[in-house]
């Protein structure tokens, strides 16, 4: 008779579920299953290129990206077309981040000397620019020709010349010099006649942790690496060694069933030929990574990348230089599919929520902010 009552009595109280957090989910809770990406702007006005999008306070941001005379109407400081994939330029948005035009559509960095050279000045192949601010000075990595440039700033306005990341860099025969498996260029079901066998560099990421400076570096292909190189900030951009721990993590290791182009069963072998754009957060005592994952070209010769994803990863420990374990969901925002653009992605938190700007489509680029489930 007891325990009827009681039972009767507990039914009789209300439900007391757990309680939602009131602040804005962090990228923990996308890891862990609680929120999700959602779609908060597909154009933010951004065109076809490769971005890297900060906060500049009280609603200004500034999104650094490469276009070219084809895509944007830029042209160098000498007044010359700037030729395609284009050089770095500053966007600007003065609304929170929901649309962004260009100033002045002329190349950041200036020439030498006129007429500007692709070799002294990197001014037809400043692409995908990371940037990240310090207290003291802004830092640039981007890629010329699968090779990793430095350069510092005392407000990402006036830039100094660049550093090699490293040498040799980008691509190069191991008869020049030998690298490690990590470096090595393996083959690919519809890639033929590779001139070179070694890669460190393509599209780079960079993160300030204090005086330490990390780059992220792609490190090999089919299956690609994901590298970084760290050292004081103050010191030679050229001076920075390899992390400890090497590679971070890797992608598939295989390219997946050759006559499947599409969908979600090539989705585990989206970041087989390459990992690369690596762009990170600290979260709580963990660092997340949104990174890009390159699986194609899908047919023999194509001739160009594709097959783009978008993948997530995060820190095993409390530091940067320690293994790395994959997002279960990869790829995320879309499955596997004929595209270019979504894998480069840039991370910021913004009063709490936590932003995400990347492709939207093969012309635009949008915004997305993550949010409870």
């Amino acid at each position: 008779m007891l325990f009827r009552s009681l039972l009767a009595l507990l039914f009789s109280l209300p439900l007391l579920l757990p309680e939602r957090s009131s602040a804005p989910p962090t990228l923990e809770d996308f890891w862990e299953g609680r929120a999700e990406w959602v779609l908060d702007s597909a154009d933010v006005g951004l065109p076809v290129g490769e971005s890297d999008t900060v906060s500049r306070g009280e609603g200004v941001f500034w999104s650094y990206l490469h276009a070219s005379h084809q895509s944007a109407g830029v042209i160098d400081q000498c007044g010359e077309p700037v030729e395609f994939p284009g050089c770095l330029t500053r966007w600007e948005s003065t609304d929170g981040g929901r649309s962004f035009s260009l100033p002045a559509p002329v190349c950041l960095m200036p020439c030498q000397a006129c007429p500007c050279d692709d070799e002294r000045d990197h001014i037809t192949h400043q692409q995908y620019p990371r940037v990240a601010f310090a207290d003291d000075l802004a830092y640039l990595a981007y890629e010329w020709r699968a090779q990793v440039m430095l350069r510092s700033s005392p407000d990402g306005l006036n830039w100094s010349d660049w550093s090699y990341l490293l040498t040799p860099g980008g691509t190069w025969p191991s008869s020049y010099s030998p690298c490690s498996a990590v470096e090595k260029i393996g083959p690919h079901p519809n890639i033929r006649g590779e001139i070179y066998d070694c890669l460190v560099g393509a599209p780079p990421g960079i993160f300030i942790e204090g005086d330490t400076l990390y780059v992220f570096v792609a490190a090999g292909s089919a299956p690609g690496h994901l590298r970084c190189y760290k050292g004081n900030r103050h010191s030679s951009l050229g001076g920075l060694r390899r992390c400890d721990t090497d590679p971070l993590f890797a992608g598939a290791p295989e390219y997946g069933p050759p006559d499947i182009t599409e969908g979600e069963a090539i989705n585990p072998y989206f970041d087989f030929r390459y990992t690369s754009s690596a762009d990170v957060l600290k979260v709580g005592d963990r660092y997340y990574m949104a990174y890009e994952g390159i699986r194609g070209p899908d047919v023999l010769e194509r001739g160009m990348d594709t097959q783009f994803g978008l993948g997530f990863a995060r820190s095993t420990g409390a530091a940067i230089d320690t293994p790395w374990e994959k997002y279960p969901g990869n790829p995320v925002l879309q499955p596997v599919t004929f595209n270019w653009g979504i894998g480069h992605a840039d991370l910021l938190v913004v009063e709490g929520e936590t932003w995400m700007y990347t492709a939207t489509s093969q012309e635009t680029r949008g915004r997305y902010i993550l949010r409870w489930k």
